[in-house]
Formats: C-alpha cells, structure tokens, sequence
C-alpha cells in the first residue's frame, strides 16, 4: 500500500455548490484515525488541551503567525470579518518568509508574545514544536469535523491526538503555462523521462527557459525533488529511512535521480543555483519560462505579478511509463494551532474555528488559489478549477518532509544542487551521506 491516499471518486462541483472530497482514502504511513475527546497530556511536552471552544465572544490579542506573505491581503480580509463578530478581539499577523520561518518560528512562538495563533511547516517542523509542547491540544474541538480526517494525520502528536490543523491542500510540483506549451507544438504531458527531456528541448528551441528552478533559495528548490524522487523511491518511505539508516543516499536509486538532475542542469535558467523564487515567478509571469519547479502555492504569486495565460500543474515521469506509480505530489500543510505559551487561548481558538468554517474557508480558497482541507468548500477560483482534476490523480504524499531532521534534509537537498551545480551525482551524494552519519551519531 501506499502511504498516500489517491484522490479518487471525488465530486468536484466548482461554482455550482461545494466540494465533496470522497471518503475513499487509505494510508499506511501515519496513525490512524481514532475518536477525539479526554483530556490528554499524552502529545507534545505536557502541552495542554484546550476545553471546546465557548459560544460567547471572545477578547484579548491574537498574533497570528505564518509564512505566507501573498496570502496577507485575503487574510486581512476574513480578520476584518472576524473582528466585526468579535469586537473585543484584535487581530495581527506576523509574516516571515517560510526559509526564515522555518529556522526562527520556534523560538518566537515560544517566547509567547508573538503566534498565539500560528501555523507550522508538516514534517520536522511540526514535529518539534510539538515536542516542545507548543501545541495546544484541540481536544473535543468540534469544528474539527468540518476537515477530511484524512487529510489532517499530518496534524496529528504521536500519541494521535489532534494537535494542529493542516489547512491547505497544495500541489508540490512544477506549474506550467499551458499557452506557451501549446506555441511550442506541446498537447499534452509526457510520460516517460525521455518524453519529459524532449520537452525541455522543445521549450529551449522555441526560446523560453524550459525550468525556472530556485536552486539558491533551500526553501523552495527542494520542492522539485519531490516528484523527481516519486517514482525512482524503492519505497514510499525512503526518505524516512535515510534518516533513520536503513537507505543511504549513496543507493542506485538516489544516484540515479543526481544523475537526472544533472541532465536538467541545461534547461534551468542561467545560474540557477543562486536563484531565489521571487524573480522566477517574474520571469514564469512575463512569459519567458515555460515550467515554475515550485508548487500550486505560487498561482496567486504569478497572478500578482500580471500573468493571464492558463496555468496547471505537470511532474516529471523519471521512468517508464508502464514503471509509474505516481503522477504528482500533494501535501497538507500550513498547520494551524493555538499556542501553549500564548495569552487570549480562547479568541486564538475562535480564530481557528472562524477559519474552519467552509464559507470563510472558501474565501480564504479562492483569494489564494489554494486548495484546502476543510469540507464543503465551494472553489469558484479559475486556476482552482483548472487544477481540479489533480484531486483525482494518483498522488503521493511530499516525501521531502518525511525528514525530521532538518540538516539531513537540507545534506539530501543540496546534494541536487550541487550536481546542478557541476559536481558529479557520485561524489555530491558521498558529501551528503557523511552528513547524515554525523547528525545520527555515527
């Protein structure tokens, strides 16, 4: 079995009602579902679960702290909607950028002044702060019913008690301009690697820069890795089990995908290796890129910035075509939860249930171009329903943030880096290897 579900049989009822995200989904990776309710201590460092949210207003300040700086105005909005229910609550956000949001969120949530409410990255991220027991238990919350039970796992303490929320239902693969593809002669996706490296070809002749790849930005270029490693991974799990020493990234099947990097090395944008994200999506917007390596989250980014033409999501097929197991990526992440060292626990809990709610979840879902985990969300978003079909594809889980070191990951990631760089796959991956043995003790 896999380790994600496949989106299949579900009702996509774009701009007529909502969504119905079929109860057909099986994991084999994660704990299971299993009733809510108690009041546990179990999960995170004695953190605490927090009684079910009250009916009566609440007051106080709540920060609310994220990384997702393009989704500020539309938040701006739903905190206006929020406020006018609850006058006596004010709320603030506080953004970083997610590279700087990964490595110094924990210790400003700590601090308890800044995210009383706030999101975490999936994966070692909220891994940590778990531990450290930031997160407030959602306990009995009911609105957690209103989230696929299976899409929220990822939200989930060791001891399964719901800790946190995964809000956003994202694709972690390259966006395309569908236009550009169509001017190069291009009518549909490959399904081989040979077809995906002709593709490239085919976009080079006709003068784009096949790849935009922000392989200077850590945050950003190891999402490229996730559909580049779907199919060529021995398992769904092999990122785990580097880190935990069964695999090694040294192994055939991790020298293979270096080595394909190092075929794409020119259909990346000139210095590729010291690009951030920020001109990329310039550059897809302008016209002048025919693939983003990014993810579904820089839609609204590359909208911001003027672009008009279709876009959708592609992965590139490593190998054969009867050899697939996956078509895509898909992760749940932006992890909302309610602050253990924070004050106004009650309206930062009323926050989280005010975003809970599908006719604010829509909002939220259709300013950003996001796709979400909430039920019954009513997607009106042109790109959104562009993208729909994705929900009914076979996707796998995002095996970059199986990592809960973020060291390893970072050794694992710069590996493909610098055999894009000119390294070779061998000595690129004997680097990391010696990495990953220091940081597991060896």
């Amino acid at each position: 079995m896999s380790d994600t579900p496949t989106f299949a049989r579900r009702r996509f009822l774009t701009g007529i009602g909502a969504v119905g995200l079929g109860a057909s989904l099986s994991a084999c990776v994660g704990p299971t579902i299993t009733a809510r309710g108690g009041r546990s201590t179990a999960a995170g460092a004695g953190a605490a679960v927090l009684d079910p949210v009250g009916t009566g207003k609440a007051t106080g300040t709540v920060s609310f702290a994220h990384w997702r700086a393009e989704d500020k105005a539309v938040f701006d909005t739903l905190i206006n909607s929020f406020v006018k229910a609850n006058p006596d609550v004010r709320v603030t956000q506080d953004i970083a950028p997610s590279n700087d949001y990964q490595s110094t969120a924990l210790q400003k949530v700590k601090g308890g002044k800044i995210g009383n409410a706030f999101a975490a990255f999936r994966g070692a991220q909220f891994v940590t702060m778990d531990k450290a027991g930031l997160f407030a238990g959602l306990g009995a919350q009911p609105f957690v019913d209103n989230y696929f039970a299976e899409l929220i796992k990822s939200g989930q303490a060791t001891s399964r008690a719901q800790m946190g929320l995964p809000y956003q239902l994202v694709f972690n693969m390259p966006i395309f301009n569908e236009a550009a593809f169509e001017s190069a002669g291009v009518s549909e996706a490959p399904r081989d690697w040979d077809g995906f490296l002709a593709l490239c070809d085919t976009l080079k002749g006709k003068g784009l820069v096949p790849i935009a790849w922000p392989g200077g930005e850590p945050a950003n270029s190891g999402q490229f890795l996730n559909p580049m490693v779907m199919n060529n991974m021995p398992s769904d799990t092999a990122f785990a089990e580097i880190e935990a020493g069964t695999r090694k990234v040294t192994d055939d099947w991790f020298l293979a995908t270096l080595k394909q990097y190092q075929q794409l090395a020119p259909y990346f944008e000139p210095n590729s290796t010291g690009t951030s994200s920020e001109p990329l999506q310039q550059l897809f917007a302008s016209g002048k890129a025919g693939m983003l390596a990014t993810g579904s989250f820089h839609i609204s980014a590359v909208r911001a910035l003027g672009a008009t033409f279709p876009i959708d999501l592609i992965a590139p097929i490593t190998v054969a075509a009867d050899k697939a197991k996956y078509e895509g990526i898909y992760n749940a992440t932006f992890i909302l939860g309610v602050n253990t060292a924070g004050t106004a626990q009650e309206a930062s809990l009323k926050w989280l249930q005010f975003l809970s709610d599908p006719a604010n979840a829509s909002v939220y879902a259709n300013g950003t171009a996001q796709h979400l985990t909430v039920k019954d969300v009513d997607y009106t978003n042109p790109d959104l329903k562009r993208t729909a079909p994705w929900l009914e594809k076979k996707t796998l889980l995002a095996p970059r943030f199986q990592f809960n070191n973020l060291d390893i990951r970072a050794a694992v990631e710069a590996a493909c880096v610098a055999v894009v760089g000119g390294t070779s796959p061998d000595e690129a991956a004997a680097t990391a290897q010696a990495v990953v043995d220091q940081k597991r003790g060896k």
